[in-house]
C-alpha cells in the first residue's frame, strides 16, 4: 500500500499520466526482487520505498531518471567511503528534521489533492474523507494510550510465539500484537475506513461524484498515449517485461 501511494505521488510531483495497473505492479515486483537480494546479503530490513525521495521530486521538481541513476551511484560510493558518512553524520538533526516536515507534508498534500477528481460538494464524499481523517487520527492515538510492552487494547488467546532471548521466556499472543499494530497506523485506519466507506456507501448512484469516469483511461497502459513516453523501461528492457 506503501508503495502504491508513493509510485502515484511520484507520477504527479513529476507531471506524469496515473501509473497504470500494469506498472505498479511492475514496479511491486521489482521491489519484491530487492527484498530478496536483502535476505540473500544478510541484511536485518528489506527494501521499502523511499517516501522522503517523491517529496524530494517535488521539491527539486527534478524527474528525470538519469538524476536518480547517478544519485544512487553517489550513495554507493559514499557508503563505502567512511569519511563522507561522517560529514552527513554531522549535520544537526534539527536540520533533518525540518527537512522530513517539509517532504512528509508535501507528499500528504499531494495524497490530498486527488481530492480534486470527486465532486467535494457530495454530502457523501464529505462525510467519508471527514471520517477518514478523523477516525485516521484518534482511533491509533487511543490505542497507543494503552499500549503497554506486552499489552494492547486486543486481548486474546490466540496463537503464541515463544521468544528466546537472555531474559527469561517471553511469551507475546501473535494476533494481539498484529491487530494493536495495525490500529496503531493512522494511515491504516484511515484507509480502512475510506475503502470500506467508499464502496458501500451508495457506489451504483455516486460513480461520477467519485471520479471514477476520470479514472478509467489509466488503468490500462495503452489507455493513454503519454504512458508509453512515461513508463517504458531503459535500455531497451520492454522486450522481456512487455506491457500489458
Amino acid at each position: 500500500m506503501q508503495s502504491t501511494g508513493a509510485y502515484k505521488a511520484a507520477s504527479r510531483l513529476a507531471i506524469a499520466t496515473p501509473p497504470p495497473a500494469y506498472v505498479l505492479s511492475r514496479g511491486i515486483g521489482w521491489q519484491g526482487i530487492g527484498i530478496l537480494l536483502d535476505g540473500l546479503f544478510g541484511t536485518s530490513t528489506g527494501s521499502t520505498v523511499s517516501v522522503e525521495n517523491v517529496g524530494l521530486l517535488g521539491l527539486t521538481r527534478v524527474g528525470s531518471r538519469r538524476v536518480v541513476q547517478i544519485s544512487a551511484g553517489f550513495m554507493i560510493l559514499f557508503s563505502i567511503l567512511g569519511k563522507f558518512g561522517a560529514v552527513f553524520a554531522s549535520i544537526p538533526f534539527p536540520i533533518y528534521a525540518a527537512l522530513y516536515c517539509v517532504l512528509f507534508g508535501l507528499v500528504g498534500s499531494v495524497g490530498l489533492s486527488f481530492l480534486q477528481f470527486t465532486n467535494m460538494n457530495s454530502m457523501r464524499n464529505l462525510t467519508i474523507t471527514g471520517l477518514s481523517l478523523f477516525l485516521g487520527l484518534s482511533v491509533p492515538q487511543f490505542f497507543n494510550d494503552y499500549q503497554t510492552f506486552q499489552r494492547g487494547l486486543v486481548r486474546t488467546n490466540a496463537g503464541w510465539v515463544r521468544l528466546f532471548g537472555k531474559a527469561p521466556i517471553i511469551y507475546i499472543k501473535v494476533f494481539n500484537a498484529f491487530m494493536n499494530t495495525l490500529f496503531s497506523s493512522p494511515a491504516m485506519v484511515g484507509l480502512i475506513v475510506a475503502v470500506f466507506l467508499d464502496n458501500t456507501l451508495e457506489v451504483e448512484k455516486s460513480k461520477k461524484d467519485r471520479g471514477m469516469p476520470w479514472w478509467v483511461k489509466f488503468r490500462t497502459f495503452r489507455g493513454d498515449n503519454r504512458n508509453e513516453e512515461f513508463y517504458m523501461l531503459p535500455f531497451n528492457l520492454n522486450r522481456f517485461f512487455p506491457p500489458t
